[in-house]
């Protein structure tokens, strides 16, 4: 991410009061061994049951902020429903109803909808929502790592909340990392195939894990994502909200290929020239190197539908793969056909579909930092 400001974060839910017993399963015992693979996390491109949305609303930053957000989220929903189901976080009831007839007059097709109504403060479900992975026996369960929004820089302690929601609406199995370690959904990218790559500066900071050794961390990695060969840059702290997350500028196209952007792109975008060496110096668990698909940044500066100049270009690379969609961020630029026939080409049995993202991009994140997929299962 470029620029998120501390005002338009993500913050979510607090719904159904069930007796969590039930649906949240305390930690494995610590009498396994830390380098034990306990769960794994499937690649992104796996068959999805569906796909989760945050939607946003006005009770955070006000009415103009929603409006100008909610045609993004009826596009994504317009393209995501006829390649899965669409699982949408709401505020409360009555935005429910709202956001039923925004659908309705746009003709999105509602059969592929369902809801789950709780109390929220902003839409970046990637970064505190449900991480499904598969365990041991390949049962689908939930993982519930610790947010805390970006290190203390926003008080979000609801969406903290919305895995175990969540996990009590399927009633399914919740693990509850909250006290092992803080970690964001778009810190982190996985190959699905043992690689990890992320950067240093989102969780090896004392605003997220004091004290902890890269060491730790790793052993953690291992034990609930499956992640055997690590591929770390440094990040910059302070950069910006999140502190450089990695899927603003680098993804796992699939389990051979980096994308990212050329390195005078990176740089442009904010990454060091030592993260650069690093990053196309990546290769897998078996040790072979990654191919790269680079990305353009966009020609000019990013401008709102309200027409203001963000003064800063947009990024491609933080998109998301649905079942028979990929939905790429557009900003109305001419880069905007070069990168979907360039995402096109990589995924050739999939549609590539861009999605206005100006507005939402104002707030600094992209479409990969408001989707979470959940893996049929």
């Amino acid at each position: 991410m470029k620029s998120l400001t501390i005002i338009n974060i993500p913050i979510f839910l607090t719904l159904l009061v069930i007796t969590v017993s039930s649906t949240i399963n305390p930690i494995p015992t610590q009498t396994k061994t830390m380098n034990e693979i306990l769960y794994t996390f499937p690649e992104e491109s796996i068959q999805h049951e569906g796909t989760w949305l945050q939607w946003p609303h006005h009770f955070q930053y006000g009415k103009r902020f929603r409006n100008d957000l909610d045609p993004t989220w009826v596009e994504m929903t317009r393209e995501l429903v006829s390649s899965e189901k669409v699982h949408i976080v709401t505020y409360n009831a009555k935005e429910k109803e709202r956001i039923k007839n925004l659908l309705t007059a746009s003709s999105v097709d509602l059969k592929n909808v369902d809801f789950t109504i709780a109390p929220n403060d902003d839409f970046w479900i990637r970064d505190n929502g449900p991480i499904y992975v598969h365990d041991q026996e390949g049962n689908l369960v939930i993982q519930d790592w610790g947010f805390n929004g970006w290190g203390g820089k926003a008080d979000y302690k609801n969406c903290n909340a919305i895995p175990k929601k969540i996990g009590q609406k399927q009633n399914r199995k919740v693990v509850d990392l909250n006290t092992i370690l803080v970690n964001e959904g778009g810190s982190v990218e996985l190959d699905g195939h043992g690689t990890l790559m992320a950067c240093k500066s989102s969780i090896l900071n004392a605003n997220r894990n004091p004290g902890m050794t890269q060491k730790e961390v790793e052993q953690i990695f291992t034990k609930y994502l499956g992640a055997t060969n690590f591929v770390w840059l440094d990040g910059q702290a302070g950069l910006e909200i999140t502190d450089q997350h990695i899927d603003g500028f680098a993804r796992f196209g699939n389990a051979h290929t980096i994308v990212t952007m050329a390195p005078e792109d990176l740089e442009q975008f904010d990454v060091t020239p030592s993260d650069i060496k690093k990053l196309f110096a990546a290769t897998d668990k078996t040790g072979k190197a990654y191919n790269f698909l680079k990305l353009p940044l966009t020609q000019n500066t990013v401008r709102t539908t309200y027409g203001k100049d963000l003064g800063y270009k947009g990024s491609y690379c933080n998109y998301y793969i649905a079942n028979t969609k990929v939905l790429v961020p557009t900003y109305n630029d001419e880069n905007d056909a070069t990168a979907i026939q360039l995402l096109q080409q990589l995924y050739p049995n999939r549609e590539v579909v861009g999605i206005d993202f100006r507005n939402v991009y104002a707030n600094g994140g992209m479409v990969h930092c408001v989707t979470q997929q959940q893996p049929k299962g």
